[in-house]
């Protein structure tokens, strides 16, 4: 059997039921003498195109091939929407079908593509507040405040908290994880793990790194949550509903895969796993192999960018501390200085570099929270996006597997007729009929899965630019502030320096 990927004939969600019930999009409109004139007749399976030993070959006059790889199919047809391709001989009678399939389905819109030009609106909101350390030693841990401020019908009350530990965020994503991902839901990773970070709490070391840890796990989980809450399918689950709202949660466990580098490692296992198919995809949709690559240059672009926004940050720190002990200096040589007016002039200089280092610290705070954490987010989530891509292709596999073993089971079939065999006949038409209905699932649920993660990244795509352009005109505007600020304390301590005698 051939290993090659039928691309899936996706049409228009609101017609999906319809081509379910089993109609033939190039023969369904076809009347009886047509069919004879064309060598095409109906089959049991319908939609799968698989056809029992004993029917007519429709392959005989014209050959469909769903492909993008081939070189003549830019001398073919190229549809706007799903990728599909139809290679046939020149002149062959189904053409004509070909035609009449494209003008009818490919100009149309799908529904979620018009949804998604529509803004969401989703009447919740959900802070993450209040970290406190509960219990003592290593054995400590931070709970979180949950507020929810909702109008949705879903909930049971308006206004609710409940307190949260790190461990139950990591519990919800892999719930989630596990019942969206392989349908082609991009679910937002948590934040990561920091063993050191939270063994400075849990030791008790109360120092500004403590707390700028707490600060950027607390602003991380809380941009977690309310992505999650943004996503109409994720917003549905019960254990989001849950999370948010249950006064007690079960304790999560086997958190430890999805920290940090486990959670990257695995994705890395994932992609791995696909590539070691027994079949290779030959991906047959170019917007996927595209979209893939963008995607993965994007990955890389955000984790250079991000390791400079990094060095930026820790330059700025390092600023601020060598402008405190320049203040500090000038301080003290003012005190000492008998020139008045230079003495003045001098202490007046200190106080200026106290305020400017504390503008530095101030501005490396907001180029770490507004920026370096926004790419640190993206990060992981082209890491989830990456994920959806690699459960498309194991759905492929599923349906090459349940193909050939479809397969094999007809070739048993007809080598049992051979050998005039009817004893065993009977159990071999049994086992084609069970079967093709998986072939034919199988084949809906590629198809399904890669509708969805159309409509997933293009959603994705849309939540990025809005987030980087929200958060880049922030960062611009307290950029601008703390450059007027720094003139502003420049032009007061002009006069003292113009006043020196």
């Amino acid at each position: 059997m051939a290993a090659e990927l039928r691309s899936p004939l996706i049409l228009d969600p609101e017609s999906e039921g319809d081509s379910a019930e089993g109609e033939d999009i190039f023969t369904g409109s076809t009347s009886p003498s047509e069919m004879d004139s064309t060598k095409i007749s109906g089959n049991s399976s319908k939609t799968n195109g698989i056809h029992s030993d004993d029917e007519q070959d429709i392959f005989a006059e014209a050959t469909v091939e769903l492909s993008l790889d081939s070189p003549q199919n830019d001398n073919q047809t190229k549809p706007s929407t799903a990728g599909l391709t139809v290679t046939v001989p020149p002149g062959s009678a189904i053409q004509s079908q070909t035609k009449v399939y494209q003008e009818l389905y490919l100009p149309r819109k799908f529904k979620w593509m018009v949804e998604l030009e529509e803004e969401d609106q989703f009447d919740v909101n959900v802070t993450v507040t209040e970290p406190e350390k509960v219990g003592d030693g290593m054995a400590a841990y931070m709970a979180y405040k949950v507020s929810t401020l909702t109008s949705l019908s879903i909930f049971k009350r308006k206004d609710f908290s409940v307190k949260r530990r790190f461990s139950d965020f990591l519990g919800l994503y892999d719930r989630l994880s596990e019942k969206h991902s392989q349908n082609g839901f991009i679910v937002p990773p948590p934040p990561e793990k920091s063993l050191i970070g939270m063994t400075k709490v849990k030791v008790g070391k109360e120092d500004s790194s403590s707390a700028e840890f707490l600060e950027r796990r607390r602003a991380a989980l809380e941009r977690y949550l309310q992505r999650i809450i943004k996503h109409p399918t994720l917003l549905q689950d019960p254990d989001v509903r849950e999370f948010l709202e249950k006064d007690e949660l079960p304790r999560a466990v086997n958190t430890q895969a999805l920290s940090g580098a486990s959670l990257l490692r695995m994705v890395n296992k994932a992609a791995d796993a696909v590539s070691k198919m027994t079949i290779k995809m030959n991906e047959s949709d170019i917007w996927f192999e595209e979209k893939f690559q963008e995607i993965e240059n994007e990955d890389q672009q955000l984790r250079k960018l991000h390791a400079v926004v990094e060095t930026l940050v820790n330059h700025r720190k390092e600023l601020a501390m060598n402008t405190a002990i320049f203040a500090k200096s000038a301080a003290m040589l003012g005190s000492s200085e008998d020139h008045t007016a230079l003495s003045r002039a001098l202490s007046q200089l200190a106080e200026v570099e106290e305020k400017i280092e504390q503008l530095y610290h101030e501005q490396a705070n907001n180029d770490f929270f507004l920026f370096a954490e926004l790419l640190s987010d993206y990060i992981r989530l082209i890491s989830a996006v990456r994920g959806v891509f690699d459960q498309r292709m194991k759905a492929w596999q599923r349906w090459q597997d349940a193909q050939t073993t479809l397969q094999k089971k007809r070739e048993n079939e007809a080598r049992l007729i051979w050998a005039n065999k009817p004893d065993k006949l009977q159990q071999a038409k049994d086992e084609i009929s069970e079967w093709e209905p998986k072939v034919l699932q199988c084949e809906r649920d590629f198809e399904r899965i890669s509708v969805t993660i159309r409509k997933e990244v293009a959603r994705f795509e849309k939540e990025q630019i809005k987030d980087f352009k929200s958060r880049i005109i922030v960062y611009l505007e307290t950029l601008q502030n703390s450059q007027q600020q720094l003139i502003k304390y420049w032009e007061a301590f002009l006069p003292e320096a113009k006043a020196i005698a």
